[in-house]
């Protein structure tokens, strides 16, 4: 048994992008399916200052594993950027934009987890907070600059 997914959107937490931080993600899941896509989303404030993919090392259409060393660059640009790392995207080609219960089980870092799913032949993106087994969706705001 899995844990449980709460939609009510929870404030406290929320992640912000512009549209075209928005198409640069979108483009890279579009351009990875079907296998899983993955990155991270860094910032401040819950304001994302850059998007860095990174390349799933699963190389699955059901899971995701990044890349260790393209990950610690990630980390590394982070760091000395002076960002937070404040979300972990990836996608569910075949599947819904909510957490797995591989997602609920392997969610490591205390961020937002942006999952992105093609549905009816569109990508769609959804935050959720994973804690304890439990996924409450966050809101993801997508501003025009």
């Amino acid at each position: 048994m899995g844990g449980r997914v709460v939609t009510t959107k929870v404030t406290k937490y929320s992640l912000s992008l512009t549209t075209s931080q928005w198409e640069v993600i979108h483009q890279y899941v579009a351009t990875q399916a079907p296998l899983e896509a993955c990155g991270l989303l860094a910032g401040k404030n819950g304001v994302v200052e850059a998007v860095l993919p990174v390349e799933n090392a699963a190389r699955s259409p059901v899971r995701f594993r990044m890349e260790p060393h393209a990950q610690l660059k990630a980390f590394q640009h982070i760091e000395i950027s002076g960002q937070e790392l404040l979300a972990i995207f990836h996608s569910h080609p075949k599947g819904l934009s909510i957490p797995s219960h591989t997602d609920m089980k392997e969610a490591a870092y205390p961020v937002i987890h942006m999952i992105w799913s093609l549905q009816d032949q569109k990508w769609e993106a959804r935050g959720f907070w994973i804690e304890d087994g439990h996924a409450v969706e966050v809101p993801i705001n997508v501003q025009s600059v």
